[in-house]
């Protein structure tokens, strides 16, 4: 894409000058299949049926995407053959109190790594794997940067990484290889990127959408990108004027990843961004219990069903995997109460497109 012209963000990343530029693409044209309302046990329910007709010949007709999806590239870059980046800034961004260290690097890639808002990166460490004298295996790791990048050149891509460090069952000392790698990498070092992968987490087409984004820990990665786009950039093709409303669980405040620049984004557009954040060791609800994502989530329980029943909203997880389980539940109910199965409703705004889920 030409680059037309630039404005200056003011954003939180230390030692980092972070900008965002005007795009030029062409938007293509949807067409949104009709839903209608049928009234049963005299309740008005939204069903997520197409409606045909009976006269209507059975075709083949290719599924509409409700994702931005044209020209999506991926695995340009294998295993076999990485690209190979440096890196251009590391830069701790938890507290010196916060249980664990998480940081935010950026690396070049000239342009050759063209990656959308939530897409992910492969990372090989350097070294060899002392278990088979081979090199190590890639790890993914979900992109933090939108995809002009955070200089607003489409020549870097960003990652936000927690370093893992923990105690096995002899009580020795464990280091996560490729976290570790990644967080002790210095500026001009050499770092071995494949892909991008993955489709399951690009953005939605419509910019009036309501998009929901639910994320524990460095799981803010594709949602720091999303927000990007939506509040820092301008672009012709694109403009949000939905609302996005970011879920964020941690476990302290020191913990809080990217608050500044939220908080900026909310600056410039307050009716169009809700941030809720869940720490856990530090907040409780009125029952006393701690507080996580699906906690916070609790309370605005029926606001977020109801916003679920709309065409347009849209719900992405990212982070760990125990909060689903918890946000089912609260789905589930509140299905339940309106005649609806939730696991079945679910499904249906799987296949839409409209639940998309990567946890680990």
């Amino acid at each position: 894409m030409a680059a037309a012209a630039a404005v200056s963000v003011v954003v939180s990343l230390p030692s980092s000058s972070s900008k965002s530029t005007l795009l030029t693409s062409t938007r293509t044209s949807l067409k949104v299949p009709y839903y209608k309302n049928v009234s049963t046990n005299s309740k008005s329910l939204s069903i997520r049926a197409q409606v045909t007709t009976e006269a209507e010949a059975p075709a083949k007709v290719e599924k509409i995407s409700k994702k931005q999806e044209e020209g999506v590239v991926t695995n340009k870059y294998r295993p076999k053959e990485p690209y190979i980046g440096r890196c251009l800034l590391n830069t701790k961004i938890t507290g010196d109190d916060a249980p664990g260290e998480t940081w935010h690097m950026v690396f070049s890639t000239e342009g050759e790594i063209p990656y959308r808002e939530g897409q992910s990166i492969g990372v090989i460490p350097d070294g060899i794997d002392p278990k088979n004298g081979k090199p190590h295996k890639l790890r993914l790791y979900s992109i933090a940067s939108s995809a002009i990048g955070d200089f607003g050149d489409s020549k870097t891509v960003s990652l936000c990484v927690k370093r893992l460090v923990y105690t096995n069952d002899k009580g020795e000392e464990v280091k996560g290889v490729c976290s570790n790698f990644l967080c002790d990498l210095k500026p001009g070092a050499e770092v071995q990127i494949t892909g991008p992968v993955g489709k399951e987490m690009l953005m939605p087409k419509d910019p009036n959408a309501t998009i929901i984004m639910l994320a524990t820990g460095t799981g803010i990665a594709p949602f720091r990108s999303f927000m990007w786009k939506m509040f820092f950039e301008k672009h012709e093709d694109y403009q949000f004027n939905g609302l996005a409303w970011l879920f964020l669980g941690v476990p302290t405040s020191s913990s809080l990843l990217y608050k500044e620049e939220f908080e900026k984004m909310k600056e410039l557009k307050p009716d169009n961004l809700r941030v809720d954040f869940a720490v856990s060791r530090e907040q409780t609800n009125e029952k006393g219990e701690k507080m996580y994502i699906q906690t916070r989530m609790a309370q605005y329980d029926r606001e977020l069903w109801e916003l679920l029943k709309k065409d347009n909203t849209f719900v992405y997880m990212c982070g760990l995997k125990g909060m689903e389980k918890g946000i089912d539940d609260i789905m589930g109910t509140l299905a339940a109460e309106d005649g609806i199965d939730w696991v079945t409703y679910k499904k249906q705004l799987k296949k839409e497109g409209q639940w998309n889920v990567e946890v680990y």
